[in-house]
């Protein structure tokens, strides 16, 4: 009988360690998941960012566009490598907007598709760090 009472007692002291373990994991790992952090802070973007200038270029189709894209990067490094790569990056937008028609850059998906091009062909260029982002922040189609 005193067998089975204390075998009960072990029993019951094993479960609830199981127990408080098992609640104190499901508390570190919600407490840990919404304090992670979520990327980089705005300041933390612009200070990695490079406005690129104006450019104008002629299309394939008779008009004309003139953009401005701020190009993210992830860090310092790639930033100012960026800017050193200034005339390279412009050559690549003026090569890709020389082949697009009017229509192709008009709609959301054209520019969506032009912003994936630029940051993957401008990645191809880097080698400290990579372009992040591709933003258009000036457009005009004529």
């Amino acid at each position: 009988m005193k067998k089975n009472k204390l075998l009960m007692i072990m029993l019951i002291l094993l479960v609830s360690i199981l127990l408080v373990g098992g609640v104190a994991a499901v508390v570190i790992y919600k407490v840990k998941g919404t304090t992670a952090k979520k990327g980089p802070t705005i300041d933390q973007v612009l200070e990695d960012s490079y406005d690129l200038p104006q450019i104008t270029t002629n299309l394939a189709s008779d008009g004309f566009i003139r953009m401005s894209f701020k190009i993210q990067t992830d860090s310092t490094n790639a930033k100012d490598e960026v800017t050193k790569r200034d005339f390279q990056i412009k050559n690549i937008i003026i090569q890709e907007l020389s082949e697009k028609q009017a229509k192709d850059i008009q709609s959301k998906e054209g520019k969506l598709q032009l912003q994936e091009t630029l940051k993957n062909k401008i990645n191809e260029l880097m080698q400290d760090g990579k372009v992040v982002k591709v933003y258009i922040t000036d457009y005009l189609l004529q």
